[in-house]
């Protein structure tokens, strides 16, 4: 007997069901990242201040590096993604081993660049004569640390490519509760100090990092995937990448220049601009969960050569942006009158963040169209389009925001910029959505 062909309701919600079980968790990994600088600041902000302002240059540095080379989690999880919904687990797993490999190679290079000029770095960012020695000593420690981390980011690409968002959630809260710990023991058990710290979170991040690669060996064993480096796949994973490295670079030079401009418009601006951004940010992962749902699916789905539900799946997780924007946005505003007090009682500070706290609760729908159709993209490894429009959305972005202080704006006009580049980046993303080029099935691009 044929079977009757799914109703669009069905459809919806098995898209629904896939989404929520691959965002969800995805949401709370996600969450769980930023905990590791939360209780180190918790924990070596009681050794003196000049620790605390070291570890928060090591951090800066260190966070820097590592988002720099988010691209390996991006264009792994599209890879295996389509590996996966060929059918071809072995090949999805060998590709997740190629990323991996050149995780391991960028960690590598980190290490052999930031040993030897360290003190120069430290110098770069400003840090005071009494908080340098602790930066450059938090740094050394923690940059050996980062293969770990790009291992991580790696083989979390590869666990979302196969579906599973939930293993990233139990390492990254068993990493979690293994740092704090650690940093408690050797910080004031061990009496190491800022160093007990720094390697406290070394040890955790290792840890984390052999816990995926006991997950990915042991399903290569299974499927008679090999674990040895292969030239040609590693080249390929770098080339996949660069293009995502060239937006992330451009998003990270928006950043910058908003939090430069914002320095500029006097000390009561840039500390709500440090509150708001503390926000902004906390929002992006709710909606980050959602891309990150959409970079599995819509792999999977251009792997098994259905671009039809390829698309359905693209709309379904746009109204579930839109949904979410609105959710939080709504929540922004609610919640105002209590987020701002939690982090300052200067209400000269409050009274210049709150227009622009609102344009930001405004500006969420748009936010979760650009993350969702982001991931979409991400997923159809459409890399070469995403660094154009975001490159183009810098372009837009930087003369408008650099004309603030000279028109006479404030923090609120800053944020307008920041909601201009949004805006500009959700019209070239649905352009390239709306046209279907993306579209593009097969178990390789």
């Amino acid at each position: 007997m044929t079977q009757a062909p799914a109703t669009p309701q069905a459809t919806r919600r098995q898209h629904d069901r896939e989404i929520v079980a691959l965002a969800v968790p995805a949401f709370g990994a996600l969450v769980a990242e930023p905990l590791f600088v939360m209780a180190d600041s918790a924990i070596v902000g009681h050794l003196g201040t000049a620790q605390l302002a070291g570890l928060g240059v090591a951090s800066a540095l260190l966070t820097t590096a590592v988002s720099v080379f988010v691209f390996l989690a991006y264009a792994t999880t599209a890879a295996v993604a389509r590996r996966v919904g060929a059918g071809d687990l072995p090949a999805a797993i060998r590709q997740g081993m190629d990323g991996i490999w050149l995780a391991l190679l960028l960690g590598a290079a980190v290490i052999a660049a930031v040993l030897p000029t360290a003190p120069a770095l430290v110098e770069l960012f400003g840090a005071s004569d009494t908080a340098a020695p602790y930066a450059i000593t938090y740094l050394r420690i923690s940059v050996l640390g980062i293969p770990a981390m790009l291992v991580v980011l790696a083989a979390t690409g590869v666990l979302r490519g196969l579906q599973d968002t939930r293993t990233p959630l139990y390492v990254a809260v068993a990493g979690f509760i293994a740092n704090a710990a650690l940093n408690v023991g050797l910080v004031y058990g061990a009496g190491l100090g800022i160093a007990g710290s720094a390697w406290g979170t070394v040890i955790a991040q290792c840890g984390m990092a052999a816990a995926y690669l006991a997950v990915v060996i042991r399903g290569a064993r299974r499927h008679g995937a090999s674990l040895r480096p292969d030239a040609a796949g590693i080249r390929a994973s770098a080339q996949a990448g660069v293009p995502l490295l060239v937006r992330t670079l451009s998003l990270r030079a928006v950043l910058v220049i908003a939090t430069a401009v914002a320095a500029r418009l006097g000390d009561a601006d840039i500390a709500a601009h440090q509150i708001i951004l503390s926000l902004w940010s906390l929002l992006a992962f709710a909606l980050d969960a959602i891309a990150i749902a959409g970079q599995a699916i819509i792999g999977r789905y251009l792997g098994a050569d259905d671009a039809k539900g390829a698309r359905e799946a693209c709309r379904r997780m746009v109204e579930w942006g839109i949904a979410v924007g609105v959710v939080l946005g709504l929540l922004v505003v609610a919640s105002r009158p209590l987020f701002l007090p939690l982090f300052t009682s200067d209400t000269v500070v409050t009274d210049t963040a709150l227009p622009a706290l609102l344009l930001v609760a405004l500006s969420q729908p748009i936010c979760g169209v650009v993350f969702v159709l982001d991931g979409v993209l991400m997923g159809a490894g459409d890399g070469p389009y995403l660094a154009w429009a975001m490159v183009l959305t810098l372009v837009v972005f930087t003369p408008v925001a650099l004309l603030v202080p000279v028109l006479g704006g404030g923090l609120t006009a800053v944020w307008g910029a920041m909601t201009l580049m949004m805006a500009v980046r959700m019209v070239t993303l649905w352009l390239r959505a709306r046209s279907g080029r993306w579209v593009v099935t097969g178990a390789t691009r």
